[in-house]
Formats: structure tokens, C-alpha cells, sequence
């Protein structure tokens, strides 16, 4: 599946209409964002059952504040409509698969009993 470009108006619908979601946060000035993008591209190509989206941080920026970006690239993995992972920081191809890997194992019901019980 190709990468697709979210929004504010978009990422919402996405991450509650996909099993799992992976999310690059980036901008176009940033190098280390740069030199991520093709693991980035790479690994959505090995992954045609997980969505990835990418926002741009500068042309949304209303909405990388209200999700609480503070440093680019920032990855985020939601399974299930739930938040798993937010780090920042570029990750190496074996990183990123490793990180897939886990989020798939992951029981989306569980999450999603946890994050009701946490009113998330």
C-alpha cells in the first residue's frame, strides 16, 4: 500500500477505520525526517494490510500540537483505534519491522477494554 498524506480532516476516519495505523510526523526541512522516508516507504510496501500515513507538521500544525508533537520524525502505531506507540526519533529497516511485529501480536480487544477502563 502506498503512503498516504493525513490531515485534520482525515486522520481521525483512518486510524478508527484500520486495524492497525502507522503514522510518520515529519516536515520537509527536516533531514533526519528525509533520510527515514524510504524505510518508511519501504516497509508500507512489505505491509499492504497496515495503513501508513504521514503529516505534514508544517502544513498541520494546529493538529502535531494537539496530538503533542515536540520532536520530528515521531512515529505513532495505533491497532484497533488505540494509541501503542509515540516515540520520536528515526528508526533503522530491522527497528521499524521489529516494531511492526509487535504491534500485530498485539490483542486489539484487549486494548481497546484497557483503554475504556483508562476513559481513553
Amino acid at each position: 500500500m502506498a503512503v498516504v498524506e493525513l490531515s485534520d480532516a482525515t486522520i481521525r476516519s483512518t486510524i478508527e477505520s484500520n486495524d492497525t495505523v502507522i503514522i510518520d510526523w515529519w516536515a520537509e526541512w527536516c533531514g533526519p525526517c528525509k533520510a527515514f522516508a524510504p524505510t518508511f516507504d519501504a516497509a508500507s510496501e512489505k505491509h499492504p494490510d497496515i495503513v501508513f500515513g504521514k503529516v505534514d507538521t508544517e502544513a498541520n500544525a494546529d493538529l502535531s500540537a494537539s496530538a503533542g508533537i515536540m520532536s520530528i520524525p515521531t512515529l505513532m502505531v495505533f491497532r484497533g483505534g488505540v494509541l501503542v506507540y509515540s516515540q520520536p526519533g528515526a528508526l533503522p529497516p530491522a527497528a521499524l519491522d521489529d516494531l511492526i511485529s509487535q504491534a500485530q501480536v498485539l490483542d486489539v480487544e484487549k486494548l481497546k477494554e484497557e483503554a475504556a477502563a483508562q476513559g481513553r
